[in-house]
């Protein structure tokens, strides 16, 4: 109260000049686009006036090109990918999409009952090839990232760039007891798009011929122009030990990895064998599901092999 007090017995240019200094600290707490916000709103009070470019600054490190302020005089940076933007051109408090982007408003958030806010979206969804050879999911992207790097230049083509495959995910090493099921997986991304395929080291032939435990899945995804193919062995023996890999090919390239399966055989606790149901693999992790024996399941669920045996 005494604050205010003093305040207004200020004259008009201090208590101004004490107003926003006071903002521009409460302000720091803020995200650097809400901070950026208010900036605006402070020069927006003084008015357009006349246009005299030579008196504006010079932005930098513009990462989605440059935009001019709302008195349509000063370039500005223009807000990238993601960042959230003003609707209302005649606005400029979070400020406006650079270089090949839109301000979007996703309608399915306010169907879903969340408020939404306003992002810059780029207007091209299609790939481009950077001429480091460098796939960009779109155009933004890759003016983004030369940017950052303080050059400018162009596009090699649009599209994906033509590559040979690469596996991003490779299959495991795992051991396990004979009796239960173990799946192996691999993600190979490629354009053009790869084909995969599954075989055991010291076999010609590739899975799963005519062994009826043995089956393959593969599907697209989970990125664009990427596979992800399965291995899985059911009812584990011990001659289903070895080396299992996963080859992968296009007209560009050949890619492969491989995998180590070690089977045990079952420890026997008096005359009850153990049955610990399926182990998925995922990664590294071997994680115990569906124990049916009561007293080793209460002791043990959910713990890594390693841990339990």
């Amino acid at each position: 109260m005494l604050l205010i007090l003093g305040v207004l017995k200020m004259k008009p240019l201090v208590v101004i000049a004490v107003l926003v200094g006071a903002l521009g600290e409460v302000s720091q707490t803020f995200p650097a686009w809400y901070h950026r916000g208010w900036l605006r709103l402070l020069r927006e009070g003084d008015g357009c006036g006349p246009c005299h470019m030579e008196h504006c600054p010079v932005p930098t490190n513009c990462r989605a090109g440059t935009v001019l302020d709302l008195c349509g005089c000063c370039p500005e940076c223009g807000n990238i990918e993601g960042q959230i933007c003003d609707l209302d051109q005649g606005s400029n408090f979070y400020g406006h999409c650079g270089d090949n982007l839109e301000c979007h408003l996703d309608v399915d958030d306010i169907k879903s009952g969340e408020i939404p806010e306003p992002q810059c979206v780029c207007k091209s969804e299609e790939m481009v090839c950077g001429p480091d050879g460098r796939t960009y999911e779109n155009i933004c992207q890759f003016r983004e990232a030369y940017a950052e790097k303080g050059t400018n230049s162009s596009i090699k083509h649009k599209g994906p760039c033509k590559s040979a495959p690469v596996i991003s995910l490779s299959p495991q090493d795992t051991q396990n007891f004979t009796g239960n099921d173990v799946i192996f997986g691999c993600e190979v991304s490629a354009y053009p798009m790869p084909h995969l395929e599954w075989k055991k080291k010291g076999n010609k032939m590739f899975l799963p011929g005519d062994d009826a435990h043995i089956s393959i899945q593969a599907r697209g995804g989970p990125q664009r122009y990427s596979v992800t193919g399965w291995l899985q062995i059911q009812g584990i023996r011990k001659s289903d030990e070895g080396v299992y890999v996963c080859e992968t090919k296009n007209k560009y390239g050949f890619a492969y990895s491989s995998a180590k399966l070690e089977c045990n055989l079952w420890p026997i606790y008096g005359s009850q064998k153990l049955d610990y149901g399926f182990i998925f693999l995922i990664g590294r992790e071997q994680v115990l599901i569906n124990s049916e024996w009561s007293d080793y399941r209460n002791r043990h669920r959910g713990r890594k092999l390693k841990e339990v045996m």
